[in-house]
C-alpha cells in the first residue's frame, strides 16, 4: 500500500508559483504618499519615511547625515 504525500510547498508551488506564501499587502507610504512595498528599502528619520527609489541621492545623503535609519520593509 503506497501513500502518496507531497511536501506542501511543492503543491503551493504548483498553484501560485512560489513556494512560499508571498505578502503583497502594502508596508505604508512614505513622506511623499509613494506607497512602500514589502522589501523596498526606505529611510526613517524622526516620524517621516523617505522611500530611497523616490528620493534623489542628495536628499539621500542629506538625510543619512541628519541621523536618518536606513531599513527594508517586511
Amino acid at each position: 500500500m503506497a501513500i502518496d504525500i507531497q511536501d506542501p510547498r511543492i503543491t503551493r508551488t504548483l498553484r501560485t508559483g512560489y513556494p512560499e506564501p508571498v505578502n503583497d499587502e502594502p508596508f505604508g507610504d512614505d513622506f511623499f504618499g509613494n506607497e512602500i512595498m514589502p522589501g523596498d528599502e526606505y529611510l526613517e528619520w524622526e516620524d517621516d519615511v523617505f522611500r530611497l527609489d523616490d528620493i534623489s541621492y542628495d536628499l539621500k545623503k542629506f538625510l543619512l547625515h541628519l541621523g536618518a535609519i536606513e531599513k527594508i520593509a517586511e
